[in-house]
């Protein structure tokens, strides 16, 4: 059923109308044609939500409100969803509403993945532009434009009867609140004296002097500006790009469908199994392009939790599948073991050392990348560099907050990749510093009670720091400590950092790893590297 609008601010057509299940579907249907924008399976909150995400892209896309009549299980409603992303009741629409009415709310961010059309202006106002004589209602927009008006030759009027400019119209004021089917209501906030003023010169000055900017065109890819006849834009070269089909995978290389390949030649070529594909997705994932230099910082502030591990065999992961270009930092105030871990060089510099004779870098004109080399560790085929922390036993040099950025800036300036151990102290400021500077945490733990629980006390400290997103979005890794770990244990802790953290992954006890002497990624068993690479991907897909 639908009800009339007591303004006649938004025609009633196209007819709009969306039915939500208990079990989670919804359904959105525009002129008669249904479309399922989620399936069952989820909660009606989430079904609201997917409804809402698509019709403000309808709405951007087709330059004004739309009326939608919704059915759920609390009942029937009748809204206006804006382009905007505001949602509003039906009978609490501006009085007097006009299409410049909404074309000046301020734009906000749609939920989801939507993204609003900016819309420009023109003397023909927004809503005629997009539709023309086609929408019915239309004529309330504007009292004085005869029937044949919106084209080249009748302009349409922007001016009132009594010869008025037409003046935008806010909503007042109201604290947010949802509707009878659930979606939130998001009022707009009172125009500053200064924004009305500014409105006000700009719609004055429409009377008087024709707007040259450019009428907005709805996305060639909204099929309800398509059903509706707007101009879609020509296809341009990207818009070509687009349209290509997905790379085809290449020749099995591994298991018997790699062996089969090479006996016969490549006369019989069977595709890649699954364990295939989803590694060379892992390793497509750890190659993507960055914005930046971008820095993973390995936590948890127990020793022995395998942070210096998790470290190393990032980075090498990292070198190995991107050529280079990554560096393992040893992060601790005095001492750490990162240094003993890794191969050893020609000469045993430490941060401390660099830190010293940090001056010969900050001159973009005269550093070099391998000047670099008298104070990091090559790794020689694994392809990354070792920055280890100071390990003179009768050294009294720390590092503080100040030199870590120092060091930060610096090293950022000739590595894409920054992995950064760090110590067991969370009060120490270049822990805090590392922390600050970080793009991705990781947060490691073997499967014991107690280094458990000293992960799951960081979080909480970082939590209750103002760190919550840092937290929600680190990468949780769980060692395991022997062959075979107490399953209950590792179910629980699955089931507590699974929410607190975006993703928690398993690597198996490695015999490689328990002498505590230089890591050799060769010497990893098959089942450890895949590990460590679906670890290594997961923490490229938040960089």
């Amino acid at each position: 059923m639908s009800i009339p609008d007591p303004y006649g601010a938004v025609p009633d057509w196209p007819k709009v109308s969306a039915n939500i299940t208990a079990d989670g579907t919804a359904e959105v249907t525009i002129n008669g044609s249904p479309r399922t924008v989620l399936s069952g399976g989820g909660d009606v909150a989430q079904a609201r939500a997917a409804v809402l995400e698509h019709l403000s892209v309808q709405t951007a896309g087709l330059g004004r409100p739309l009326r939608v009549e919704t059915v759920d299980p609390e009942g029937p409603s009748h809204l206006v969803v804006h382009p905007d992303g505001r949602v509003l009741p039906l009978d609490e629409q501006p009085p007097n509403s006009t299409a410049r009415s909404w074309e000046q709310v301020a734009p906000g961010p749609l939920p989801g993945s939507a993204r609003r059309t900016k819309l420009g202006r023109s003397k023909h106002g927004p809503l005629r532009d997009a539709l023309g004589a086609r929408t019915a209602g239309s004529e309330a927009l504007s009292p004085t434009i005869p029937p044949e008006a919106g084209t080249a030759d009748a302009p349409l009027s922007t001016t009132e009867p009594d010869g008025t400019s037409a003046l935008p119209i806010s909503p007042p004021n109201s604290p947010e609140q949802t509707t009878a089917a659930g979606l939130p209501i998001r009022p707009t906030s009172a125009a500053s004296p200064s924004a009305a003023t500014s409105a006000g010169a700009t719609t004055s000055a429409s009377s008087n002097t024709p707007e040259t900017a450019t009428i907005p065109v709805p996305s060639a890819t909204n099929q309800m500006a398509k059903e509706l006849g707007v101009p879609q834009p020509k296809p341009t070269l990207p818009d070509l790009l687009a349209t290509r089909p997905p790379a085809p995978n290449g020749p099995a290389q591994d298991g018997w469908q790699g062996a089969v390949r090479r006996l016969t030649g490549g006369m019989i070529s069977p595709t890649p199994s699954p364990r295939e594909l989803e590694y060379r997705e892992a390793v497509a994932s750890v190659q993507r392009s960055l914005r930046g230099p971008k820095t993973v910082v390995v936590v948890n502030p127990k020793g022995g939790a395998h942070k210096t591990t998790a470290a190393l065999l990032i980075a090498a992961t990292f070198g190995m599948h991107r050529g280079g270009y990554t560096l393992a930092w040893d992060n601790n105030e005095t001492r750490g073991t990162l240094g003993w871990r890794a191969n050893p060089a020609r000469h045993t510099n430490t941060a401390v050392d660099l830190l010293r004779d940090l001056d010969r870098f900050t001159d973009v004109r005269s550093s070099r990348v391998g000047d670099l080399d008298n104070y990091v560790r090559s790794q020689g085929s694994a392809q990354f560099d070792v920055l280890a922390s100071d390990e003179d036993a009768a050294s009294a040099a720390s590092i503080d907050d100040v030199a870590f950025d120092q060091l930060h800036k610096a090293l950022a300036r000739f590595y894409r990749v920054l992995v950064v151990d760090t110590g067991n102290n969370m009060r120490a400021s270049n822990w805090q510093a590392a922390i600050n500077a970080a793009d991705q945490l990781v947060i490691v733990s073997t499967i014991r009670e107690d280094t458990a629980a000293s992960a799951a006390w960081l979080a909480d400290g970082l939590t209750a720091a103002g760190k919550a997103d840092v937290v929600h979005n680190a990468v949780t890794v769980l060692s395991s400590p022997a062959r075979h770990p107490d399953p209950a244990l590792h179910d629980r802790l699955h089931a507590h950092f699974s929410s607190l953290t975006r993703t928690v992954l398993d690597v198996p006890h490695d015999p490689a790893l328990v002498s505590g002497g230089p890591i050799t990624y060769d010497a990893l068993s098959p089942s450890s590297r895949a590990a460590w690479l679906r670890v290594t991907a997961a923490i490229a897909d938040g960089l």
